[in-house]
């Protein structure tokens, strides 16, 4: 089969090619899929690099989540069958930029009839990881502020349709007029272009000083720092990963002295002590997909032969939406 493969740690157009290798083989209580979508996501382009918490032995192939449709079943595997579509996290090192990748069983999800292989694919990850941040992390309620940084990215964009479903107002921050426009398509109320507006000024002005409730932060670094201007009494900071390439350090006197929580969020290890939650989430995802309340932005569908300039670009920030691998 064909493969992605990253061999050398680096950039991933640099670091990544496409070989033949060996087909996939399921191990007890796994499935092989045939790929049907893979989108690009940032724990691939750090995967890359070698800068991740997960570090797979090399080769291995990225792309954390997939949809596909089943085509070998491991031995005891029960509740799949071959034919079904499903989406979930490939068991690296045989991950989704492949013609085909291999799923544990128990966290193969059945991909929602109301999206598309590049739409259902990318209800996952991303999805999964707003939807614990918002409601079991932030608590967040109807008629709070939230604020999402990155709000044209992948999480990003995810987060701003979860708030809205969840009744909240939703303050998106981008960087660019082009990306600003994505944020009010996803249904942002107010939109922040950082390159040429102060988002602590805004959201100040937008809750006539009160600050956000809840703060959406893939970012860290500098933008989690000036997030703490804006937050408000009792707010909630989510610290949902590190895009800018910064690890902030958490001034506690100052978390003490405004009254607000900072929260940390590791979607992934819900996987180890809370699977069940994992496919509650994902029934609950499925629900505001067919409402019509929550649809992933592909922004961009690619051959295999174009995954790795894909999964570049998406390091590099110059990205909006999804960009998607389509078989």
């Amino acid at each position: 089969m064909k493969a992605w493969q990253v061999r050398q740690l680096g950039e991933p157009a640099v670091a990544m090619t496409l070989n033949e290798i060996p087909d996939a083989e399921p191990g007890p209580g796994q499935v092989v899929v045939r790929v049907l979508a893979t989108p690009a996501n940032f724990p691939d382009v750090l995967m890359c690099r070698g800068e991740y918490q997960v570090r797979p032995e090399l080769p291995f192939t990225p792309g954390v989540e997939v949809c596909g449709e089943v085509a070998v079943l491991g031995e005891g595997v029960t509740g799949v069958a071959v034919g079904d579509r499903v989406i979930g996290s490939p068991v690296l090192p045989h991950g989704g930029f492949a013609e085909f990748a291999v799923l544990e069983a128990a966290g193969a999800f059945p991909a929602p009839d109301s999206l598309d292989d590049a739409e259902a694919a990318s209800l996952f990850i991303g999805y999964q990881t707003g939807w614990f941040g918002l409601h079991r992390r932030a608590h967040l309620q109807p008629g709070e502020t939230l604020l999402v940084h990155a709000a044209a990215g992948g999480v990003g964009s995810a987060a701003i349709q979860l708030g809205k479903a969840a009744g909240a107002r939703v303050i998106g921050v981008v960087g660019g007029p082009a990306k600003a426009e994505v944020a009010r398509t996803l249904g942002a109320d107010v939109v922040v272009d950082r390159y040429s507006e102060d988002f602590v000024a805004v959201v100040k002005a937008e809750t006539e000083g009160r600050g956000a409730d809840v703060v959406y932060d893939p970012v860290g670094g500098d933008t989690y720092a000036r997030s703490t201007k804006c937050i408000a009494f009792e707010g909630r900071i989510l610290v949902v990963g590190f895009a800018g390439g910064e690890i902030q350090s958490a001034a506690l006197n100052h978390a003490l002295v405004k009254n607000y929580s900072i929260v940390g969020l590791h979607w992934g290890l819900y996987n180890t002590f809370d699977p069940s939650a994992i496919r509650a989430c994902h029934d609950d995802l499925v629900r505001l997909a067919d409402a019509g309340q929550v649809r992933p932005l592909v922004s961009e569908r690619l051959a295999l032969a174009d995954v790795a300039d894909g999964v570049q670009r998406l390091g590099e920030g110059t990205t909006v939406g999804r960009v998607v691998h389509v078989a």
